[in-house]
């Protein structure tokens, strides 16, 4: 991981993350958190996942885990993962979706390639990230949405194409029911087109998918696989090096700061040690059609 600042006015500081491979050849690169920034907004775990490219007869397979505390969000470029949780969810995501689960008080899911794409084969491209959820929100029931790419909004303009995923921004609001304010952008812009990135949100990043971007007027850029950290407050114009495409994450910070074990989030340390205990147990729902679960980790 390596993390440092920058001479870029507006910019507080720039994360490269490293690869890591989780096998089977399957690598991510995890943005958030780190010891140097924990969380972004809510936001409290950023992961790029791929470019993975499968031959006939493999694929993905997590085995069914649990959550608390947090919503996750499954966005994907290129590819297909099959979600199946303990609600009796059992969704495909494709490029453009979004897979929208809140744990709450507790879920399990299980993230997989469908028999149909693993006989084929294919590639898998896509970024997961973590919200935490509000104390007030932390224990609420659990729930699971699937949003068709029709259904979440777009404005283009001037070769600026962003896809309002999650939150407000940019004058459009996402369908998905949040519970702290936030924004998670898709951003896509042709060689020198620009987008301003406002002030309407405390905290604000941008995570480089591809290409390069600067900010207007100065030295300098950011390239492919960066996390991007302003400044509260700052407003900078980012201009495209070249075809581009980057995530804009952030939001009200919570005021309470967040434990993470694993995949537990929360306020409470020891609600966190009753999660260790009820999954150490099997207590936790299961998820209907899967047999195998990923042990607490030492």
């Amino acid at each position: 991981m390596t993390v440092h600042s920058s001479d870029i006015e507006g910019v507080d500081l720039v994360v490269l993350p490293p690869v890591r491979d989780l096998g089977d050849g399957f690598q991510v690169r995890r943005a958030l958190p780190t010891a140097q920034r924990r969380m972004v907004g809510p936001f409290i775990f950023f992961d790029q996942m791929g470019e993975a490219v499968f031959r006939s007869g493999e694929g993905l397979d997590v085995r069914p885990h649990p959550h608390i505390g947090l919503s996750t969000l499954t966005y994907l470029v290129e590819g297909e993962i099959f979600h199946r949780d303990s609600l009796g969810s059992a969704q495909a995501i494709r490029p453009g979706e979004v897979n929208w689960m809140t744990a709450g008080s507790g879920i399990v899911h299980s993230e997989r390639t469908s028999p149909e794409v693993r006989a084929s084969g294919g590639k898998l491209f896509g970024l997961q990230t973590w919200i935490a959820l509000p104390k007030e929100a932390e224990e609420i029931a659990p729930a699971f949405a699937h949003h068709k790419a029709d259904e979440i909004p777009v404005t283009d303009d001037a070769g600026t194409r962003l896809t309002l995923i999650a939150g407000t921004s940019d004058g459009l609001t996402s369908p998905l029911k949040t519970y702290s304010d936030m924004v998670y952008a898709d951003i896509v812009m042709l060689d020198g087109a620009r987008y301003q990135v406002k002030a309407e949100h405390v905290e604000r990043a941008i995570y480089v998918v591809g290409g390069e971007v600067e900010v207007e007027g100065q030295t300098g850029s950011f390239k492919e696989t960066e996390l991007v950290v302003f400044k509260p407050g700052a407003e900078v114009i980012l201009r495209a090096k070249g075809g581009t495409r980057l995530m804009l994450l952030g939001g009200e910070p919570l005021p309470e700061k967040r434990h993470i074990f694993w995949n537990f989030v929360s306020s409470s340390l020891d609600r966190i040690e009753q999660a260790k205990e009820d999954w150490k147990e099997q207590r936790f729902a299961r998820v209907p059609e899967e047999h195998d679960f990923i042990p607490l980790p030492a």
